[in-house]
């Protein structure tokens, strides 16, 4: 019996069939032209057998990578950093409650390792289902406050459901005060200064309600009782440190100190599993372009590269990874995205002072008027695609909300299939 088999073979007959009926209504979701199929099938098959994911789970090392921005990005390079340890099941489209978990486990079935991103209200039921034998905490601030609530609420359902994982190493960034709280009673955490620039959420302890105070790269609750651990691995110059003295120079194709932090967990989370950590940078620093982020595409002769934020602090990061002169930003305001749109009050634009900047989407009347508070001279054009082809001919940045992110994916997909049958009808 192969270790694939051994891994199906905990599967109850209700969860076989459960399983069955999923891929046949995920089947006849594709027919019918209304997607890929994975979250419905999921869905089904959960509705079925209530216990699937712990029994597709059994027998696997699980990773489960959470927090409010990253989270996609973070569960790919860990997929590469695993790639010499053997095959792993993963949720890339970026799923990430249980429907998604429970089509991507079904889909991997044999692979001895999963990897999945978890939405952060969902970590700890996930958690208690699989059992996981790492979770990767990467940062916490506010986002769909309609949905989510305040972060406070998330960075207490955290805390509850690491405490019901003894066993599981925790891989926690440092640098953020609400995930060191969430992680501080762990029996086995390993502390990564990933950094991270945005403060806005943290400026009370969340422990005791006192003042945050901060000197460099320092920082701790004015009470002095919880305080900034001692990181095992952290990021010097060019060079990634770890534990025993390890050194490793780091050279990602993705852009932006925030993939620098996300590379540094996806490498603790990968060595706490047995890979070898030289080898797992070296496969993270292949990866050019996540699920459509950061990819170049060629858009009527313009090298468009586009960027996914969804709240402020996702806001800030992309802005600082903006280089070139013009620049569409697509906001909407969808169920996906939270239809609460405040928080581009916090989003730092005035850094987009002197480029050539179109406000697009949905909800571009709203940015428009956030961008003239912030002073950026601006064109408006609510659709995102007369906004790119409207672009003078050279490179253009894109940042958009989630909804819209999609939406221009899917253009992309388009206009690079028309233009592969222009090219054809000339040959």
């Amino acid at each position: 019996m192969t270790g694939g088999q051994q891994l199906c073979k905990g599967l109850t007959v209700r969860g076989r069939a459960a399983l069955a009926l999923g891929a046949a209504a995920a089947w006849a979701s594709r027919t019918a032209g209304r997607g890929e199929g994975s979250v419905i099938g999921g869905r089904i098959t959960g509705r079925i057998a209530p216990s699937i994911l712990s029994q597709l789970a059994a027998g696997k090392r699980t990773v489960l990578v959470t927090g409010t921005n990253g989270k996609s990005t973070t569960t790919r390079m860990i997929v590469s950093a695993l790639a010499e340890l053997g095959e792993v099941s993963t949720n890339s489209q970026g799923s990430n409650m249980d429907a998604g978990l429970i089509a991507a486990l079904a889909a991997g079935r044999k692979a001895p390792y999963a990897v999945l991103e978890v939405d952060e209200l969902h970590l700890a039921a996930v958690a208690k289902a699989v059992q996981p034998a790492v979770v990767v905490l990467l940062n916490l601030s506010r986002d769909q406050l309609d949905r989510v609530g305040e972060i406070g609420k998330v960075e207490r359902s955290l805390r509850v459901g690491l405490a019901g994982l003894p066993e599981t190493v925790v891989i926690a960034n440092c640098d953020d005060v609400l995930v060191t709280s969430v992680a501080y009673d762990a029996p086995n955490v390993v502390w990564v200064a990933a950094g991270g620039t945005w403060q806005g959420d943290s400026v009370s302890c969340p422990r005791t309600g006192t003042r945050i105070a901060r000197t460099g790269e320092k920082w701790a609750c004015s009470t002095g009782t919880f305080a900034k651990p001692e990181p095992q691995w952290l990021l010097r110059g060019d060079d990634l440190r770890g534990p025993s003295g390890l050194r490793l120079p780091m050279r990602l194709q993705l852009p932006g100190a925030v993939n620098r932090g996300n590379a540094a967990q996806a490498v603790a989370a990968a060595v706490a599993l047995g890979a070898d950590p030289a080898r797992a940078l070296r496969e993270i620093s292949e990866l050019k372009e996540v699920g459509g982020r950061y990819g170049v595409h060629d858009v009527a002769g313009r090298a468009v590269r586009t960027l996914l934020a969804k709240n402020p602090a996702g806001w800030q990061e992309a802005l600082s990874m903006v280089e070139a002169d013009s620049v569409v930003i697509a906001v909407n305001g969808r169920v996906a995205d939270g239809g609460d749109l405040s928080w581009l009050w916090d989003v730092p634009f005035e850094k987009l002072r002197g480029k050539k900047v179109v406000a697009s989407g949905e909800r571009a009347a709203d940015l428009s008027v956030r961008l003239d508070y912030a002073g950026v001279a601006h064109e408006f054009c609510r659709n995102p695609f007369d906004a790119l082809t409207s672009s003078p001919v050279g490179r253009v940045d894109v940042v958009a909300n989630y909804t819209a992110f999609m939406e221009l994916k899917r253009y992309y997909e388009k206009w690079s299939g028309e233009a592969d049958a222009r090219m054809l009808a000339h040959v």
